[in-house]
């Protein structure tokens, strides 16, 4: 694999990682050499975790806060708590062009190819590729790939989005994704949703976790995390997807915290469509697809 490849150690992530990730965003801070921002193209950067050994007592508490039941395999979104320190690894290196904080997440795919057990060794590499022109702005994928006992067991592709100069006529728009109608199933959200991820995923970018710290970044008050509400879609239709699948969602409207929400889904000839909506509006908070293999 061409470009540098670097090793993390340790679990990386938390609030130490998302600390140097807003350094890029601090006045003043933001102007310092190896703090800003002056590459044009993403680097030619692989980054590894390597024999990340998956334990009971890390996937009970994600399982617990994500509506899964607990099993001997992981939930099937479980590995992107593996796999996020790799993303904050590379948006906050000194080579990426975006700060990571206000980088929006719009679109994520998990492929699972076999489930994988609790128990196992896994290692997981990353690269920032495939930077385009949006509409709102430009566009590009995390790509990760994560393997046990040399074996690809689970991929996935988070497409983020820098707001700002786009091609509104020209640029990508993001997948399309069909329509659900609201389904029976309500979800209250508690306000400490977001810190309860955060606890389980080390993703502690402050939109999350309270009032004054989304106020901050724009927001009225915390929004629920994106890969929360997937794994929470995920967790509703878990057991009735195959083995090997591919699970798209493509994040739309921010859930508020205190929220309630409606889940639905519907069978489709591949697998399933699904949509997490709100129960005043019908607006989409997320819509997916699943894809048997």
């Amino acid at each position: 694999m061409a470009g540098e490849v670097r090793i993390l150690t340790g679990s990386g992530g938390g609030v130490g990682g998302m600390l140097k990730a807003a350094l890029p965003t601090v006045p003043v801070v933001n102007q310092l050499p190896g703090v800003k921002k002056t590459a044009r193209e993403l680097p030619d950067l692989t980054v590894r975790r390597d024999n990340v050994l998956v334990t009971r007592e890390s996937v009970a508490a994600y399982a617990e806060v994500c509506g899964f039941p607990q099993k001997d395999t992981l939930p099937l979104p479980y590995l992107h708590m593996v796999a996020f320190p790799l993303h904050m690894a590379i948006m906050s290196d000194s080579a990426f062009p975006f700060p990571a904080i206000g980088t929006v997440h719009l679109e994520n795919s998990i492929t699972q190819h076999r489930q994988v057990a609790i128990g196992e060794a896994v290692s997981a590499r990353a690269r920032a590729e495939n930077l385009r022109v949006h509409a709102k702005g430009r566009a590009f994928d995390m790509n990760i790939t994560i393997e046990a006992d040399g074996e690809t067991v689970w991929e996935s592709t988070s497409t983020y989005l820098r707001i700002g100069k786009g091609d509104k006529e020209n640029g990508e728009r993001g997948t399309e994704f069909d329509a659900v109608s609201n389904g029976a199933a309500r979800w209250k959200l508690p306000a400490d949703l977001g810190r309860r991820y955060a606890a389980v995923s080390g993703d502690s970018n402050p939109i999350h976790l309270y009032p004054l710290t989304a106020k901050a970044f724009g927001f009225p008050r915390q929004i629920a995390h994106g890969m929360w509400t997937k794994a929470r879609a995920v967790a509703a239709i878990e057991n009735r997807l195959p083995d090997a699948v591919r699970v798209e969602v493509g994040f739309k409207k921010p859930i508020f915290l205190p929220g309630t929400v409606v889940f639905g889904a519907a069978a489709t000839a591949a697998g399933f469509d699904f949509a997490v909506t709100n129960p005043k509006t019908g607006a989409p908070h997320v819509l997916g697809r699943t894809t048997s293999l």
